[in-house]
């Protein structure tokens, strides 16, 4: 090459290389990330004078690279000048004489920590050296916990040399796209990069399976009229429609990926002419605004519910609750006039840009916009390092169980968000809870896992999602250290119920003194110690503790016993150290047919923690706080709480009348119960989504149980929810009267009840 040739060639490159970071500054500008040109133009200068005269094996210079990988980094995750700048910089420390601590000095040490993340997993994972490759891989996953941008940017370059993946040797090739589907696709689809882990599945598939690739790619080609077709048909009256809505929308044909149909025929051998789910349409509109976005989303399904069938299996609801990795969007499949189902998914450009780009996409609808938050990614990943401690004899088997499950003792649990948490297996729902914080595990009152209610001793498996609910009137209980696993929930119940403890007994020993004193007795060891014995308890520390939790209501009783006249009959006693008297407190209404041998003077208080410990709710009426309720002591002394007018109750006022109790409740909002609520009305399309909207969105009242079943126009519902007391059903059975098509609404005993109109 002459003189004249390589200056031609230079000015060439120069000119090819300016216009690449231009279009990755117009890019980067065009986004709402604060504009920091100065240091990512810094940061290119730097990276291309160090790669300077160096070529790809493509023979387009080197710097080209960087640029398009922070150019993935920036328009198809969605990240900032941080991450710019160190994918500018990636390859510098690895492949020249520039060392961490330079670009620590010239960048700061937050774009150094990513190089140098970075320039630590850098190479192959397979290889001669399998065991090197595995540590290689390892040292990747500990990245993640420092900074998750090193793992997307990991991802934006491994993502550019699959699709510069053809000036590789074919031994190359295939190793490259081997180790791709194994390890990088499945990181991006758990990050939720959804369409970067679709290209890097086909390049993949491509390189791995070229003649079937072409194949597929080819049938694909030649059926794409007639999809455009169907797609245009069907697609007519939903914009027709959806104009009318003025909701500003746009519709998209979503093809089945190469790789995906390939799967599919692989999975469930068929050919690729039995594959009906090639075509899928997409909706994707811009809301009236943030909080219609839902709404809107639901309004878009009923309106093009009304032109084509939906089949009634095929709706995914993962707008209410999302994925484990973040997505959004309504699915749901319709039958279109040409007798073909095909399945329209139904997202917002929030939803969108997060099913594209991941939890990265959440940044940018940040208030304020611009600043990439370094908490979002990274919060499922800070445990991952006590994952890796347990060291692997075998690399190769390292890598597998990295990849399917990340050792055996450890689950993944995520959260509603799709945050990821490793837990210890056999964990409960209370641990978890705990695990995220201390508040949270000592308010929760039960948990949903998969969206399915359970109790807090629920053992979790790997994959579960779980949502913690929470009370602010909610304790820590003694019976939690039975089923809590890990040490950290154990240590924060045990610390919180000491805690509790002094404090009850700090009350306890006022309002025990202020009795005394009110009743003319003297606070001596003598009288301490009779009214110990008189409640059944081993120590005036206990004595004052009951007291201060209100499960001894000091009264005649105790004023009996420190006049050494005990109380005459053994059921008094029992009644005294159980519940505690107040003649004092508001009467009971009497029952239809009122038990005559029930004292009025001896109202029993059903609180939180007695309901738990002492007494049993009846399963024949299900009363709830508000109730009109008596409990019934049984043969074992267990007490038993009906509702009055249950058909039982009214067996035992009028057979044991002498082992009725009066009750009343003090619960407060404290505790949930289970009560079931019967609709009618008549079969109108979104009638129940404004069931639903009303129980779940106003009322946030989760529902625990629901069917549905309509005939003639005519529909019946049954659902079940958790309520803290009547007041919640009244409100609840209020708002649902409001609904112009819902004929009657009621309260039931049982699910299964029938109703007669």
């Amino acid at each position: 090459m002459t003189d004249d040739e390589k200056l031609t060639q230079e000015q060439a490159d120069e000119k090819q290389i300016n216009e690449a970071f231009q279009e990755l500054l117009d890019r980067y500008l065009e986004s709402r990330h604060r504009k920091k040109v100065e240091i990512i133009t810094k940061a290119f200068n730097f990276a291309k004078q160090a790669h300077k005269g160096v070529r790809r094996r493509s023979g387009e210079p080197y710097i080209l690279h960087p640029i398009a990988v922070a150019r993935i980094a920036c328009c198809e995750i969605g990240l900032g000048s941080t991450s710019i700048c160190s994918a500018l910089l990636h390859d510098v420390v690895e492949d020249t004489d520039y060392t961490v601590e330079d670009i620590e000095n010239l960048f700061g040490p937050k774009i150094a920590q990513i190089v140098d993340g970075l320039t630590k997993i850098s190479g192959g994972i397979f290889g001669d050296r399998a065991s090197a490759q595995a540590e290689n891989f390892k040292k990747l996953l500990l990245t993640m916990n420092d900074d998750i941008r090193v793992i997307l940017i990991k991802i934006a370059d491994r993502l550019h040399n699959m699709r510069t993946l053809g000036s590789m040797l074919p031994s190359k090739q295939y190793k490259i796209a081997g180790e791709t589907l194994y390890i990088y696709a499945p990181l991006a689809n758990r990050l939720g990069l959804n369409r970067i882990k679709t290209e890097l599945e086909d390049l993949s598939f491509k390189y791995e399976h070229p003649e079937t690739y072409q194949q597929i790619h080819a049938k694909l080609e030649e059926t794409q009229a007639e999809r455009d077709s169907v797609f245009e048909e069907f697609t007519a009256p939903i914009r027709a429609q959806l104009d009318k809505m003025g909701i500003p929308y746009r519709i998209l044909a979503r093809i089945k990926s190469p790789y995906s149909i390939w799967n599919k025929m692989q999975n469930k051998h068929i050919t690729f002419e039995e594959i009906y789910d090639i075509l899928a349409v997409r909706i994707i509109f811009t809301p009236r605004n943030e909080e219609e976005e839902l709404n809107d989303c639901f309004n878009i399904y009923v309106a093009i519910s009304k032109i084509y069938k939906p089949h009634p299996d095929r709706l995914r609801d993962w707008v209410s609750h999302p994925k484990a990795n973040g997505y959004q969007a309504l699915h749901v499949t319709l039958m279109s006039n040409k007798g073909q189902w095909i399945e329209v998914q139904i997202r917002s450009e929030r939803m969108n840009d997060v099913a594209e780009q991941g939890f990265a996409a959440h940044w940018k609808y940040k208030e304020g916009g611009g600043s990439e938050d370094e908490g979002e990614l990274s919060k499922w990943l800070k445990t991952i390092k006590e994952i890796l401690d347990d060291p692997q004899p075998d690399a190769l088997d390292f890598l597998d169980t990295i990849k399917l499950n990340l050792f055996a003792s450890e689950i993944f649990v995520f959260t509603p968000k799709g945050e990821i948490k490793t837990m210890p297996q056999n964990c409960t729902a209370l641990d978890f809870a705990f695990s995220i914080h201390t508040f949270l595990g000592s308010h929760c009152i039960g948990a949903k896992v998969n969206h399915k209610l359970v109790p807090l001793s629920h053992k979790l498996q790997s994959g579960d999602q779980v949502e913690i609910l929470t009370s602010k009137s909610q304790k820590v209980q003694p019976s939690w250290i039975n089923f809590a696993t890990t040490a950290k929930a154990k240590a924060k119940i045990l610390s919180i119920l000491k805690r509790e403890r002094r404090e009850y007994q700090q009350q306890g020993e006022d309002m025990l003194h202020d009795f005394l004193q009110k009743e003319g007795f003297e606070a001596s060891d003598e009288n301490i110690s009779k009214l110990c014995k008189l409640h059944e308890v081993k120590s005036a520390e206990e004595l004052n503790y009951k007291i201060g939790q209100k499960v001894i209501v000091l009264g005649d009783s105790d004023r009996n016993e420190l006049k050494e006249k005990p109380s005459p009959t053994s059921w008094k006693k029992y009644i005294s150290f159980a519940f505690g008297t107040n003649r004092n407190k508001a009467q009971e209404q009497p029952a239809e047919t009122p038990a005559p041998d029930i004292d009025k003077k001896k109202i029993v208080k059903l609180t939180p923690d007695a309901i738990q410990k002492n007494y049993i709710i009846a399963d024949c009426c299900k009363p709830i706080p508000g109730d009109d309720v008596l409990g019934y002591i049984d043969d074992n002394n267990r007490i038993i709480i009906h509702k009055r007018q249950c058909p039982i109750a009214t067996q035992l006022k009028t057979s044991f009348g002498n082992r009725l109790l009066a009750v009343q409740w003090e619960t407060g909002k404290a505790l949930n119960f289970p009560v079931n609520v019967y609709v009618k009305g008549i079969d109108t399309i979104g009638i129940l989504n404004q069931v639903t909207e009303i129980i779940s969105q106003q009322l946030n009242v989760n529902i625990h149980k629901l069917t549905i079943e309509s005939n003639d126009g005519i529909f019946e519902g049954r659902i079940q929810l958790y309520v803290h007391d009547v007041d919640d059903v009244n409100t609840i059975c209020s708002k649902l009267k409001k609904i112009e098509n819902l004929k009657k609404v009621t309260r039931i005993e049982n699910f299964d009840d029938q109703i007669s109109d």
